[in-house]
């Protein structure tokens, strides 16, 4: 009885202990990025036009052009991209289903033969791929799964997507620009701001990486700082040279 309930707390702690971080980030590393390149991009552009001199006035628009402007932007190449790897999926599934309909025999021995290559004994691998090929959307979904690494049933939306990407972006890109928005005249303001959500976005980010979230919110506090400051520097250059 002893040994059982040991085996047991012995399963149990495996259990708890052997958890793994979602590797491909969900929905939470697109948008946590998507928010990150509108902060990165619309911090450097109101920095750069700051430097420049311009009025308050000419540093709104200017943040709400390259809000707009960014946000459609990232919107049409996110929606181009899953567009086009979908339908490229689809195609490819196209072909696989018309196998299955005219080779059956042929793609069962195929299947059988890449369980085989994976250590399966090959009178058990036969007979698995078999029992598999007996459903023909069953059989379509383990060859796309093994063959293309996709699964037919959760192909990205392109609108979803782009949705996405234009929110995101535009919410990062929006935090720049919000103190102006309320009635601030310097560029300090909003500097802040934007390196404290600089700093947030980096520490989620450690959600799905192995690092402190400390660590994760410098480093993107650092990087985004520095493209503020060079692109202040040349703002300021710029706006002397043509002054």
């Amino acid at each position: 009885m002893a040994l059982i309930e040991t085996e047991a707390a012995l399963h149990e702690a495996h259990r708890d202990n052997h958890t793994h971080r979602d590797v491909n980030g969900g929905w939470l590393r697109p948008a946590v990025f998507g928010a990150m390149d509108g902060l990165v991009s619309n911090l450097a552009l109101l920095t750069g036009v700051a430097g420049g001199n311009a009025a308050p006035s000419t540093i709104v628009v200017t943040g709400l052009a390259g809000l707009a402007a960014g946000a459609f932007s990232m919107a049409a190449g996110e929606y181009t991209s899953v567009a086009s790897q979908r339908e490229l999926v689809e195609a490819e599934l196209a072909v696989e289903r018309r196998e299955l309909t005219k080779h059956p025999k042929d793609e069962e021995a195929e299947l059988a033969a890449l369980y085989e290559g994976r250590g399966v004994d090959p009178a058990l691998a036969r007979q698995v791929a078999k029992q598999l090929s007996r459903d023909p959307e069953q059989a379509l979904e383990i060859h796309a799964r093994e063959e293309l690494g996709v699964d037919p049933g959760e192909l990205p939306s392109p609108l979803v997507a782009a949705l996405a990407s234009f929110g995101s972006f535009a919410l990062g890109a929006l935090l720049p620009v919000l103190p102006y928005l309320l009635g601030a005249t310097a560029l300090w303001p909003a500097l802040l701001l934007a390196l404290a959500g600089l700093f947030a976005c980096g520490a989620l980010v450690a959600k799905v990486t192995a690092r402190s979230w400390w660590f994760s919110g410098l480093r993107q506090l650092g990087l985004g700082g520095a493209a503020a400051g060079v692109t202040y520097a040349l703002g300021h250059l710029i706006g002397a040279a043509v002054g």
